[in-house]
């Protein structure tokens, strides 16, 4: 198998397990006080010591947010508050966005109109393309551009920065920043990225926008940028109102007893320590092998990903660890071991639900049942995630007592 570790994914943001547990050992003795008084202040690239860097695991469940939090609240109790909250903040945005799927459709309904809107529009295509190039001129947006384009991160304190410029600053629609980030970011998520873009605009909370502040930059930044010119209104876009909450979709259930297929996915890397799957009769794991084609610092750090999970997996059950080129071949595999099921980790909303509607065609035209394993954890935080963060922050030392311990 090819060696695809690249310096970055390494060192920087890992995706394998070991490499993730390594971080986290590191991390863990700085994520109380220190954390939470230096984790807003962006040093610059290769300078974020602040912060975890433990985005990208956390967003392939390469770990998972119980084992992250456990030795951080052991070691230190309550003086750990703010990075339990960030923590808790990616399943709010995942619990939100799954009681109402119909916000990431109408994103990318959005995308598709505004697309034909740049065709036409030669000032709005010219504004983007600088944007995207970082060519505007506002020194701290363009380096944050250039820094997210070299090395597929950004501090999260600069990503809300770059969001507001381009917004408010560029009048630039907030769906083609937010496509700009899920397509560069080493960590994407697609609800974290979609609900803090739409935050930002002052959409999320309805009439509460982020403005970025030239004095503010100045200060977390150690006094690098100064800008000028920045935005001092915020012109929030037209949107219609959130729809109400809808329980989140419920995937077909695990069968116990029956030939399995463990299908893995960059939705959930690390399926092999889940104590409900451990009794499956798994007959095989398989990846499907991504397009070694596609380029940026998220597809690679898939790739990467998915080679350690398939690996880890496929030795738990000492089963054969198999690659196949699409959903029709995994479906094929499925009928040539026998399966009766495919076992997944639950795929959210997001960019993997295409592949997930095409699997279960594919595998019920074989009469094949594909099932989605749903984590302790999001049935744990979603049910309180349907409104705003505060109600879900209410519940945090509920959830971490009966997840944590």
């Amino acid at each position: 198998m090819p060696d695809r570790s690249l310096p970055l994914l390494a060192n920087d943001h890992p995706v394998t397990r070991d490499a993730a547990l390594a971080r986290l050992d590191e991390f863990v003795p700085r994520a109380g006080p220190a954390y939470a008084g230096g984790r807003n202040h962006d040093h610059g690239p290769g300078r974020h010591d602040a912060v975890s860097r433990l985005s990208a695991a956390l967003a392939r469940r390469t770990l998972t947010e119980a084992e992250v939090l456990s030795p951080v609240v052991a070691l230190h109790a309550s003086g750990a508050d703010a990075f339990v909250r960030e923590v808790f903040w990616r399943g709010y945005f995942r619990g939100w966005i799954e009681a109402r799927p119909v916000i990431w459709q109408g994103w990318l309904g959005a995308l598709d109109r505004i697309d034909a809107r740049l065709a036409q529009d030669d000032a709005l295509a010219a504004r983007h393309l600088a944007a995207v190039r970082g060519a505007t001129g506002i020194a701290c947006f363009d380096h944050w551009m250039h820094e997210l384009a070299q090395t597929g991160y950004l501090h999260n304190w600069a990503r809300m920065q770059v969001a507001s410029i381009w917004i408010f600053t560029l009048g630039l629609p907030w769906e083609l920043g937010a496509r700009h980030f899920l397509d560069h970011l080493v960590d994407a998520d697609a609800a974290s990225n979609t609900l803090s873009w739409r935050w930002v605009a002052g959409l999320h909370t309805p009439g509460k926008a982020y403005l970025a502040d030239a004095t503010r930059i100045a200060r977390m930044t150690a006094g690098r940028f100064v800008p000028i010119g920045l935005a001092a209104h915020a012109r929030i876009p037209d949107a219609p109102p959130h729809p109400p909450a809808a329980p989140p979709r419920q995937p077909t259930a695990i069968a116990e007893g029956v030939p399995t297929l463990l299908w893995i996915t960059p939705a959930d890397c690390s399926l092999e320590r889940e104590p409900a799957l451990a009794a499956l009769l798994v007959r095989a794991v398989a990846i499907i092998d991504p397009d070694g084609a596609a380029a940026g610092h998220g597809a690679q750090a898939d790739r990467i990903a998915l080679d350690d999970a398939l690996a880890r997996a496929a030795a738990r059950w000492r089963v054969p660890a198999c690659r196949v080129a699409g959903i029709e071949a995994l479906a094929a595999l499925a009928e040539e071991i026998g399966a009766r099921q495919v076992v997944t980790g639950r795929i959210g909303v997001g960019p993997g639900m295409g592949t997930l509607i095409a699997a279960r065609g594919a595998l019920r035209r074989a009469g094949i049942a594909l099932a989605e394993h749903v984590r302790a954890w999001d049935r744990a935080v979603w049910p309180h995630a349907t409104r705003g963060f505060f109600a879900l922050r209410d519940h945090i030392p509920h959830v971490l007592a009966e997840m944590v311990g």
